[in-house]
């Protein structure tokens, strides 16, 4: 599988959460030289409904699973933010 796009981040993030704020940002270019040439490293900041009350490891793993196989398969590293909309 080749390299994921910050839109197909998005897209997988949207459908799963209906968020009120998205930011996918690719960092890749901070890290060429290392494993994976510096591809498929994101950052992710996310706020969700579906986050509220939960522990931040469930809100970590929700978004794994969401992300489905592109973890690991187009996503070398994913730096995750992720709160309540009512969170700061």
């Amino acid at each position: 599988m080749s390299a994921a796009s910050t839109e197909d981040i998005r897209a997988r993030l949207q459908e799963a959460f209906a968020p009120t704020r998205l930011e996918v940002i690719d960092e890749g270019h901070m890290h060429i030289g290392h494993a994976g040439e510096g591809s498929g490293h994101f950052r992710v900041r996310i706020a969700s409904s579906a986050f509220a009350g939960k522990p931040r490891m469930q809100q970590h793993r929700m978004i794994y699973d969401a992300l489905g196989e592109l973890m690991g398969h187009g996503i070398h590293a994913l730096a995750i933010e992720a709160r309540a909309p009512d969170e700061p």
